[in-house]
């Protein structure tokens, strides 16, 4: 029997493509290569789709010099990819993708579309909840629905914020007060995101939101732990337990979730049985809420009084080694390598 043609795409456009190119590394680590043929292809920031020859050209960046094209082609009656060099052109079949692309253009519904089309199994959730969980604007008022406790916010659109600032300045003053939390509604890696505790820093903070997104939201301050929970499964998922950030800074931004050595993650963290229940049941009601499928990591605040608070959805989340989903499930019993061969599991059984 052949052994299936398994493509792990990575890289892409968005401003998180550095952290998939440190997560495209470990899922390929984990991918068992006696039971697939592996290509890999990757996206660079200026859109260019090329074929990698080995893991070690991610991991030292020259992947990016490649001279071949790798192109997936929307025929679904091929299921494959062009694989094009200066001289030649040759069609590879592929029969699953595992997309490790975090941000614009990978999760937000944009690859899974191309794959729909193309009828390709790929891992992970599809084009509706994608698109829905990478905007904060709409997750917002999905999660609204299913009762569960969320900040208090406050859109802003960039058209807006061009036409009358002062407006919008005075409406956040007005509904929250300070201090607030800023982010453009669709990214992550908290690019773009910054605390305002007075009308001069929240005049920067929209401004900062705005060079990544037209859509702003600004939130309320929640005091809380920051716990998280990993959700894996078709439509009928199950939460792993919980885990905690613990930041070297003010807030979990970009540089200390990456760049700060002293910024923490552990697992099981000290918490009242019931409040991790109330999180892991509400991690599981929120991924089905959004149409989730195969894997998605929800993020909480922890109040001092234990109320539970929801942060976020990430439907593609990320897998570098200081990652929590995979040390969610590996805290739960399930190694990297079988949580790996799990997602490819249920990119196949997708109904």
């Amino acid at each position: 029997m052949n052994k299936p043609n398994l493509a792990v795409v990575f890289g892409g456009q968005s401003s998180e493509h550095d952290i998939s190119c440190l997560s495209a590394p470990n899922v390929i680590d984990h991918i068992d290569k006696e039971k697939y043929n592996l290509y890999l292809i990757g996206i660079t920031k200026e859109g260019h789709w090329v074929l990698v020859d080995k893991v070690e050209d991610i991991r030292d960046g020259s992947w990016r010099n490649s001279q071949i094209s790798a192109v997936l082609s929307l025929d679904a009656t091929k299921k494959g990819m062009y694989l094009i060099t200066e001289d030649k052109t040759a069609f590879q079949p592929l029969d699953v993708v595992f997309p490790v692309l975090h941000g614009l253009w990978g999760e937000d519904g944009t690859i899974q579309g191309i794959l729909e089309m193309a009828k390709i199994p790929y891992v992970g959730c599809g084009v509706l909840a994608s698109a829905v969980s990478m905007d904060k604007f709409v997750t917002k008022e999905l999660v609204s629905r299913l009762g569960i406790r969320q900040a208090a916010f406050v859109p802003v659109l960039r058209e807006q914020l061009e036409k009358d600032e002062e407006a919008i300045l005075a409406r956040v003053e007005k509904e929250l007060g300070y201090p607030v939390f800023v982010k453009p509604s669709r990214a992550g890696s908290s690019c773009g995101v910054n605390k305002a505790v007075d009308r001069a820093s929240l005049r920067f903070a929209l401004s900062e939101a705005s060079q990544h997104d037209r859509k702003i939201l600004v939130e309320e301050m929640i005091v809380g732990r920051e716990i998280e929970c990993a959700v894996l499964g078709g439509y009928e998922a199950k939460a792993s337990g919980v885990g905690e950030i613990l930041s070297a800074a003010d807030f979990y931004d970009f540089d200390a979730k990456y760049n700060n050595a002293d910024s923490r993650t552990i697992v099981d963290p000290d918490l009242p049985k019931d409040v991790v229940e109330r999180v892991r049941e509400s991690a599981v009601r929120i991924f089905a809420g959004v149409d989730g499928y195969g894997l998605s990591r929800v993020d909480f605040f922890v109040k001092a009084d234990g109320e539970v608070v929801f942060n976020e959805i990430n439907t593609l989340p990320g897998f570098t080694a200081i990652s929590m989903y995979p040390m969610l499930w590996e805290q739960r019993g399930v190694s990297k390598d079988e949580l790996v061969e799990e997602l490819i599991r249920l990119a196949f059984a997708r109904p």
